[in-house]
């Protein structure tokens, strides 16, 4: 029982963290938040996907990728091409020239729909797609990088690069993917509104019982023997090479499950807020995304999504509270994480709060002092006085 319970949430204190966490996000908030807020929140979380994903590469694996909003912005983008296609109806669509395909499509003088498009009517397919399309770019991205040794700062920069072109793509083929604008006006999922306070409220737990999933995932990958390989790599690469390992294969491994788990993200995301756009895709998000790991501590798989919470939440508290002065308040919460606290979240409660509860442990656990004897001997001034000691048995006097 007890290695089972290591093996997929990290013994005893990894599952109170994941009971806490769940009871957070799956009772406290859905009882204290309108349903604005909740959805704002169930935003927040899509994020916490990559930000889970990069405890993985960067914190375990030392792969360092400043461009995980592709693979965000890749699995929204298949989720938003299933709902575009559903609302273009014939029906819904009518009033545009060529009816039947989506209006950005009929605003370029596109006449039918493109051949890549068409998989995208079938439900099934889109859910495989959301995963397989990041994974497969993940995967083409890893063999080109890992297999040519290229790691550290170099690999970074090219994922950022990857990112750039992959936004002016996006952009520059207005016709077939939406433009800057991107792909928007999504109403229904199978025939179901998911603009309701209802459907949001459900997408909500969907998007949250998939995240603790991924967090699960994420957990049994580090306690088995994958998880000691990730460490190793990322202290003395040379010496697990040296040992027999395939070094390209397990950091290609490791990147593709973080590119899944972003491309979930990217999925809810559309689902939850209704469109997807390059905004998501390129530099920026994609460093935010790293931000939002770093806050949370990029050893604590709990810690990513603690970061994400913390750090989205801060972005709207600002920009609402002072438009004017968000930019570097956010700023100087970054710079401070960075100096005081290099380990973010999780680092702080390792450092202060456990010590802090180990105290406390050990306060509750102090024997009370032993009661004091009774006095019911009386002095001849009245006073009384303690019983006398008992005699020492014969035993103890011959010994």
């Amino acid at each position: 029982m007890n290695s089972t319970l290591d093996r997929f949430v990290g013994g005893k204190q990894g599952a109170i963290g994941l009971a806490i966490l769940a009871a957070l996000i799956l009772v406290v908030f859905p009882l204290l938040l309108d349903a604005f807020r909740l959805n704002m929140v169930g935003k927040y979380l899509t994020y916490a996907f990559v930000a889970v994903g990069l405890v993985l590469c960067w914190g375990y694996g030392g792969i360092l990728s400043l461009g995980q909003g592709i693979f965000f912005g890749l699995g929204g983008y298949c989720m938003a091409m299933f709902l575009k296609l559903e609302a273009s109806d014939p029906e819904s669509t009518k009033i545009q020239s060529t009816p039947g395909i989506p209006d950005f499509m009929d605003w370029n003088q596109i006449t039918e729909l493109p051949w890549f498009w068409e998989p995208f009517n079938s439900f099934g397919f889109t859910l495989l797609a959301v995963i397989a399309v990041p994974v497969i770019l993940a995967l083409v991205i890893g063999v080109a990088m890992f297999k040519r040794r290229v790691g550290d700062v170099y690999f970074s920069i090219v994922t950022q690069a990857i990112a750039l072109i992959l936004t002016v793509l996006i952009i520059g083929q207005q016709g077939l993917t939406g433009g800057v604008n991107g792909i928007t006006d999504l109403k229904t999922l199978m025939g179901w509104d998911i603009r309701s306070d209802e459907a949001k409220l459900i997408l909500y737990f969907v998007n949250a019982f998939l995240l603790l999933g991924c967090i699960l995932i994420g957990k049994f990958i580090l306690t088995s023997k994958l998880g000691r390989l990730l460490m190793a790599m990322r202290d003395k690469e040379e010496r697990v090479r040296f040992c027999g390992y395939d070094v390209a294969a397990f950091k290609i491994f490791v990147f593709c499950v973080g590119a899944a788990f972003a491309a979930i993200g990217g999925a809810m995301f559309t689902l939850q807020v209704g469109f997807m756009s390059p905004s998501f895709v390129g530099i920026v998000p994609s460093i935010e995304m790293v931000i939002f790991c770093a806050v949370g501590g990029r050893l604590s798989l709990l810690g990513a999504v603690y970061g994400a919470l913390l750090v989205n939440f801060g972005k709207t508290y600002f920009s609402e509270t002072l438009p004017e002065l968000w930019l570097f308040l956010m700023g100087g919460l970054f710079i401070a994480v960075v100096m005081y606290f290099p380990n973010g979240l999780a680092g702080l409660w390792q450092s202060h709060g456990q010590k802090w509860l180990v105290r406390l442990q050990t306060k509750l656990r102090k024997p009370t002092p032993p009661a004091p004897l009774p006095r019911n001997d009386k002095r001849d001034d009245g006073e009384s006085k303690p019983l006398a000691a008992a005699e020492p048995s014969k035993l103890e006097t011959s010994v």
